[in-house]
């Protein structure tokens, strides 16, 4: 399993087959080209993501990222907002993955972070690197965000954010994120539903734990010795001072 493959699944909604294949994860956790330090800091978070039971990491995963916009995985949230600029850069997305033969089912966005990830797992290293440079500041407020919500998922997102990069000082981004207002509470989360007519949802489930809809991972094959192309321009911008959220 690829190392962007793994992110994928332990950022994904934690379905009930995870508990299945224990092994594998911790196995391809060890197995990451990463520091010392970093391999052991990913299998300390699968092991204790798997030591949970099943309901309790679902809702832990839907507290985090399931309330308010600060944690979404759907990158085009924390670039565009609501702009009409979001569904644009959603179509442009969507046709980068289908020219490349990574089809989504209907009801998969394809800004959703675990399928970005899925798809460059597939893709030429080049590729993995350029995409990832230009999310990187959107994954490092993330992680900045996980700590200070004391999740044991901020481990992962700095790690993502460094994956195939040179490890930058993310004291700036930490002081930031410390400073928001969080949009997680009751009364924030209320506030934003009444001004919202439409919400982009990832099919992400709802409090009764339901796993959002997903294509199998097995479903898709893509050329991974294909050409390498660039980042869609929808990911080239902003820089971190300019994330909505």
């Amino acid at each position: 399993m690829s190392a962007l493959k793994l992110f994928s699944i332990l950022l994904d909604y934690p379905r009930d087959e995870l508990w299945l294949n224990r092994n594998e994860l911790l196995e391809a956790a060890d197995g990451v080209q990463l520091s010392k330090a970093r391999r052991s800091q990913l299998k300390a978070f699968v092991t204790e993501l798997l030591e949970q039971p099943p309901m309790a990491a679902q809702e832990a995963w839907l507290g985090l990222f399931d309330r308010g916009r600060a944690m979404s995985l759907l990158l085009f949230e924390h670039i565009h907002g609501e702009s009409r600029d979001r569904g644009q850069a959603m179509v442009d997305l969507m046709q980068t993955y289908l020219d490349n033969g990574f089809e989504l089912s209907a009801k998969e966005l394809p800004d959703y972070l675990p399928l970005m990830l899925e798809y460059l797992s597939l893709r030429p290293d080049a590729e993995v690197v350029d995409w990832l440079s230009h999310t990187g500041h959107i994954l490092e407020l993330l992680a900045a965000r996980a700590s200070e919500r004391g999740s044991a998922y901020a481990c992962v997102l700095e790690i993502l954010a460094e994956y195939g990069q040179t490890p930058r000082d993310l004291s700036l981004v930490r002081k930031r994120a410390a400073a928001e207002q969080r949009d997680d509470t009751p009364e924030m989360m209320d506030k934003v539903w009444e001004e919202e007519a439409v919400r982009f949802s990832n099919e992400a489930p709802s409090e009764n734990c339901a796993a959002p809809t997903r294509l199998p991972a097995g479903a898709r094959t893509v050329d991974k010795a294909a050409p390498a192309h660039p980042a869609p321009a929808a990911l080239v911008h902003p820089s971190t001072s300019q994330v909505t959220t």
